[in-house]
């Protein structure tokens, strides 16, 4: 049933004027002031974990101070390197299709004396429009691409500091699977005893994704269930 409503009543002077709250709200305006004047700041920035005895007022001194990131947190993307350090990437366009933001831009290349392998001749992200939602990484057919750095886009001064270029993206620890088309078929930019190499530490392509299979650095499924169970464990 609807709220019945009360009827106006006249303001007195004294609402009017508004002198009470306004002495009200210097007063809480002084406690704070003083509270956080005069006692240490908290440094802890986990608001569960405070004391709360003296001062309510935390803060980090970034990026000198920072924050511990959760275990399920990602991060910003980087591009996956092949054994011989050249980027997983084919220039398939799949992430720049998926992109909902339209942050990444790609110029693909073709290898002298290999018409059929492309690569990236340009791989741009520009981070200020990325929105983090992680499309890229789901449509990219040959895992070049991923969201597991554990970092959030830096500060800067400058816009063009944000955008991120190939050399920028490709690090990490270098990935290979026995389907990929450069070691079934040979490519002729890799020498054959690098090749050799790369198909005998290439390992199967993996039906069921997982984390702890692509050796994701800093997240792990298996620590985010024992997290979950510590939890409710400690409510018990």
């Amino acid at each position: 049933m609807p709220y019945r409503l009360q009827q106006d009543t006249p303001v007195s002077m004294r609402e009017r004027l508004y002198l009470t709250e306004a002495i009200r709200g210097l007063r809480i305006l002084t406690g704070h002031f003083l509270r956080n004047f005069f006692f240490t700041r908290e440094t802890n920035p986990d608001i569960l974990a405070r004391s709360r005895k003296l001062s309510l007022n935390a803060t980090l001194a970034y990026p000198e101070e920072k924050a511990p990131y959760p275990p399920g947190y990602r991060g910003l993307h980087r591009l996956v390197p092949r054994e011989d350090g050249k980027p997983r990437c084919v220039a398939c366009y799949m992430c720049a299709t998926a992109c909902p933001a339209q942050c990444i831009y790609i110029e693909a290349g073709e290898l002298d004396g290999d018409p059929i392998e492309k690569y990236p001749t340009q791989f741009v992200i520009d981070e200020l429009r990325c929105v983090v939602c992680g499309f890229c990484v789901e449509a990219c057919p040959k895992d070049a691409i991923r969201m597991d750095t554990g970092e959030h886009a830096p500060p800067t001064y400058e816009r063009s500091q944000q955008i991120w270029d190939l050399q920028r993206l490709l690090r990490g620890t270098p990935v290979s699977y026995q389907h990929d088309p450069w070691l079934r078929r040979g490519a002729s930019s890799i020498p054959e005893d690098k090749l050799a190499e790369m198909r005998a530490n290439a390992r199967p392509f993996h039906t069921v994704a997982t984390d702890e299979y692509a050796q994701t650095p800093g997240f792990s499924v298996k620590a985010l269930a024992a997290e979950s169970r510590d939890r409710a464990e400690a409510k018990k």
